[in-house]
């Protein structure tokens, strides 16, 4: 036991006579030493260098070695720390990588450099995480938003489209005929509202380099969103300029091209954009994603946050919507977002749904941070 864990300081240590472990590493041990010290001990050892193929068989051997999650963070830090960025753009590395939404953000930033003939692939990676977030997010979200609306309201002989099944089942049970194996629907019960959207919502997403996890969530949750009828969901993002990407909700590998991040920032602009969209102010949920570093006019920017305010919209600001920990954002505009009642905080994924609950059902936002946000 001893020697296992001197070994395991060795590994972490890197090696050489200043390690002062004193202990010998078998040759698969060895591998692994290396793998690390491609990395982390880049400055003497030389690293990976620029070359595609071999960073694609360093890959290879990390994914041998460590679990999945321990891959993605040492995947990340060899984007990060050796400068492979623009090894990304090309097929036998994104066919080597392994997905996460720190490599999308990457692979967004870098839509529009990578060669045509290489664009499917960046597509399927995108995609692979993008598929695995929907799973993980969807029934949440749903469950959570459809529970928060009153959709209670019935009527008898619905549409085929606004049947109740759950409901209608239950309320025929009477009629099952055994020798059919099955029920005969004398009553049907359907949602009396479920044509008309009860609530509007529109998610305003800051494009800026340091958003990018957060633009993903968002791109994810906005199309889940946009699949609840009982809601209108529309998706804009900004940097300098406003666009608005509704249409490509029903896709979200689609939305996620064409977010492009970097460049500048004009909050000011983009609430302007979304106050002009906005049709009843009372049924309005708007989340703003942004760090709050505004480029443009913070006095208008500060303007059309009370404006908002006073029409009725509900108005929530998120500097991140991801897992990453405690982000950077301007400490003095959510001090004056506090001022008229709107709190500034992160939101990890997992909460999200619960929130976006609370504010369709007319929760005080504040309240609710206070009881399942941990402020940092």
């Amino acid at each position: 036991m001893e020697e296992e864990l001197l070994k395991r300081w060795r590994l972490i240590l890197g090696g050489d006579e200043a390690d002062g472990t004193g202990v010998s590493l078998s040759v698969e041990e060895r591998r692994i030493d290396q793998s690390l010290e491609a990395v982390y001990d880049s400055d003497r050892r030389g690293g990976l260098g620029s070359s595609a193929p071999k960073v694609s068989r360093w890959l290879g051997e990390i994914r041998e070695f460590f679990p999945q999650t321990v891959v993605q963070v040492i995947q990340r830090d060899a984007i990060k720390r050796l400068n492979l960025t623009t090894l990304l753009t090309e097929k036998e590395m994104l066919e080597t990588v392994v997905p996460d939404v720190h490599l999308v953000a990457t692979l967004m930033s870098l839509s529009q450099v990578i060669p045509e003939k290489n664009k499917e692939m960046a597509r399927q990676v995108v995609r692979r995480v993008v598929d695995e977030l929907l799973r993980k997010l969807s029934a949440p979200t749903q469950q959570a938003v459809t529970g928060a609306l009153n959709r209670s309201a019935r009527r008898r002989n619905p549409r085929y489209n606004e049947i109740d099944w759950k409901t209608t089942i239950t309320k025929n049970l009477k009629n099952y005929q055994p020798e059919y194996k099955t029920i005969i629907p004398e009553i049907r019960i359907g949602y009396g509202r479920k044509r008309k959207a009860m609530k509007d919502i529109i998610l305003c997403l800051d494009q800026s380099g340091s958003m990018g996890t957060s633009v993903i969530y968002s791109g994810i949750f906005g199309s889940v969103l946009a699949s609840i009828p009982a809601v209108s969901t529309r998706m804009v993002v900004f940097d300098t300029a406003v666009v608005d990407l509704t249409d490509d909700l029903q896709d979200p590998v689609d939305l996620l091209f064409g977010v492009q991040l970097g460049g500048g920032t004009d909050i000011a602009r983009a609430l302007t954009y979304c106050q002009g969209i906005v049709t009843r102010p009372q049924d309005t949920v708007l989340v703003l994603v942004t760090d709050l570093y505004e480029g443009g006019d913070p006095r208008e920017m500060r303007k059309r946050f009370a404006s908002l305010v006073d029409s009725g919209v509900q108005l929530i600001v998120l500097p991140a919507l991801n897992d990453d920990g405690a982000p950077s954002y301007d400490k003095n505009h959510a001090e004056f977002l506090a001022s008229i009642g709107v709190p500034t905080f992160a939101c990890t994924p997992d909460k999200f749904p619960d929130l976006m609950a609370a504010a369709l059902s007319k929760q005080d936002i504040g309240m609710w941070v206070s009881q399942n946000i941990k402020m940092s």
